[in-house]
């Protein structure tokens, strides 16, 4: 079993000046990211309207499998126009790993 994560700090546009703007920005992405059969959510720079950072994680019994997923993932964020895709974090964890 491998489970992996990412997280993606997102610059959002200038009009983004309060949380509900900012919410309309945020829902879409992680209901899209969702259709990939993975945990998401908005689990950073929570109080800043200009930025988002939203993680997803996701299980499967081999590396490569959670490894597509991931980069699938990567490719819905940074193709969203409305959004900046600053950085990436990504980690694998495996059965052996403490």
């Amino acid at each position: 079993m491998f489970t992996g994560t990412a997280v993606f700090d997102l610059l959002l546009p200038g009009d983004s000046r309060s949380l509900k703007a900012k919410r309309s920005y945020v829902r879409p992405i992680v209901a899209a990211l969702r259709r990939f059969e993975v945990s998401a959510a908005e689990v950073g720079a929570l109080d800043l309207h200009g930025r988002a950072q939203i993680a997803v994680a996701a299980v499967a019994a081999e590396a490569a499998h959670v490894r597509e997923v991931l980069d699938s993932c990567e490719r819905l964020v940074a193709a969203r126009p409305e959004v900046e895709l600053l950085s990436v974090g990504r980690r694998l964890y495996g059965v052996d790993d403490d």
